[in-house]
């Protein structure tokens, strides 16, 4: 034989009637978003000047990491064609084969594409170089030679 369904006639009279919710229980006071508000703001001027800072030191460690390929790239060509591209050819050499300059008779392609700097513009190449043989380098934020921070160069010879 089966329980009998409970009713409403044979439940206990505190779980038949539902808590009622006055007025001043609906939701928070002013006072308490105020300070919710404060919290998040406290936080948010600790927090943003640090993340700040990682967006400008992943752009200098991006652009020492494309410098490290580039100088790669580079050194295979010179084993490749037993030396580097001209100042003339550039850093073109290794994307496309070369059309002036001394030929480079064991040639192939070195990079799909060259890349460019972080901040937009392309890598500096020098044959000869001023640090070594050859230089690869980006002007850094500024654009311009020199610099400080994140405005400084970042180079092969680094």
């Amino acid at each position: 034989m089966l329980p009998p369904v409970p009713t409403l006639t044979n439940v206990p009279v505190s779980l038949a009637r539902r808590p009622t919710i006055t007025s001043g229980q609906r939701g928070f006071t002013l006072i308490e978003l105020m300070v919710i508000l404060v919290i998040i703001g406290v936080l948010a001027a600790l927090i943003v000047p640090n993340v700040i800072d990682r967006a400008d030191e992943s752009r200098v460690t991006a652009a020492r990491a494309d410098v490290a390929n580039l100088m790669q790239a580079l050194k295979l060509y010179r084993l490749d064609n037993q030396r580097y591209p001209t100042q003339e050819q550039g850093l073109q050499a290794l994307v496309q084969r070369p059309t002036s300059g001394p030929p480079a008779p064991n040639w192939r392609p070195y990079l799909e594409k060259l890349p460019t700097d972080p901040w937009g513009r392309p890598y500096q190449y020098l044959n000869p170089g001023v640090h070594g043989a050859v230089d690869v380098f980006s002007f850094g934020a500024d654009g311009q030679p020199g610099g400080e921070g994140n405005d400084a160069d970042i180079g092969s010879w680094q």
